[in-house]
C-alpha cells in the first residue's frame, strides 16, 4: 500500500518531535492510520439484507404479476448477488464506511488508537510522560492519549483543542502540518508541566508511523 505521507513530511514531523522533546522530559510519538478496521462484517451484513431484501421485492412482484418463479433460481441469484456485493463493499473501503455506523468507527478508531499507545511502550517511560499523536483517516477520528504522569498535571481541556486543530487539518487535507502543529502545542504543555532534566534520554524513536 502507498504511503499517505511524503519522506519530507515524515521528516517534518519527526524533526518536530525532536524539537519539542528537547524541551521536555515527555515523550512524543505519532500515529497515522488508513483505517482501524477492515469492516467486512459490516459488509456482510449490508450484503445480506439486501440480498433478503431484493429477494422478497423480486418474490412479491412476481406473484403480484402472476409469474411463476422457481425458488431455486431465486435463491441462487440471492446468493451470487450477496457475494458480489460483499466482495464490491470490502474493495471499495469508501463506499463501506458510508455502512458504517459512526459509534462503530468511533469505537474502532479509539481501540486501535489505546493499541498502539501500548505496541509503542508510550505507557512504560520512566515518569510515565508518554503521549500518542493519531488519527485515523477513514473514520475522520484524531486523538492525543496522554499517559497517567501527564494526565494528573494537564488539564483535558487542552489536549482536546489540539484534537480539534488536528481535525481540521485532516479535513482540509494538510495531515503533514496537522500532524506538526498537534506536535509543537503538545511540545510547549509538556514543557510547562515536565521541563528536562539531566540525564534525560529519549525513550521512544522520534517518528511517525503509517500502519
Amino acid at each position: 500500500m502507498p504511503l499517505r505521507f511524503t519522506p519530507d513530511d515524515h521528516a517534518r514531523v519527526a524533526g518536530a518531535i525532536r524539537a519539542a522533546e528537547a524541551g521536555t522530559a515527555g515523550e512524543i510519538y505519532a500515529v497515522f492510520a488508513r483505517r482501524a478496521d477492515d469492516y467486512r462484517f459490516v459488509a456482510a451484513a449490508v450484503a445480506l439484507a439486501a440480498s433478503m431484501a431484493s429477494g422478497l421485492a423480486v418474490s412479491l412482484a412476481a406473484a403480484a404479476l402472476g409469474v411463476p418463479l422457481p425458488a431455486l433460481a431465486v435463491e441462487g441469484a440471492q446468493v451470487l448477488g450477496t457475494l458480489a456485493l460483499f466482495v464490491g463493499l470490502t474493495l471499495a473501503p469508501g463506499l463501506l464506511m458510508l455502512f458504517v455506523p459512526a459509534a462503530v468507527a468511533r469505537g474502532r478508531a479509539a481501540a486501535l488508537a489505546r493499541a498502539q499507545f501500548l505496541a509503542h511502550n508510550l505507557h512504560a517511560t520512566a515518569e510515565r510522560t508518554g503521549i500518542l499523536v493519531f488519527v485515523s483517516e477513514a473514520e475522520r477520528h484524531a486523538e492525543v492519549i496522554a499517559d497517567a504522569g501527564i494526565a494528573a498535571r494537564v488539564p483535558q481541556a487542552e489536549w482536546d483543542a489540539i484534537v480539534t486543530e488536528l481535525t481540521e487539518a485532516a479535513k482540509g487535507d494538510r495531515l503533514a502540518e496537522g500532524f506538526v502543529r498537534a506536535v509543537e502545542r503538545s511540545g510547549a504543555l509538556l514543557a510547562e508541566a515536565f521541563p528536562p532534566r539531566p540525564g534525560d534520554r529519549n525513550e521512544i524513536p522520534d517518528r511517525l508511523v503509517e500502519i
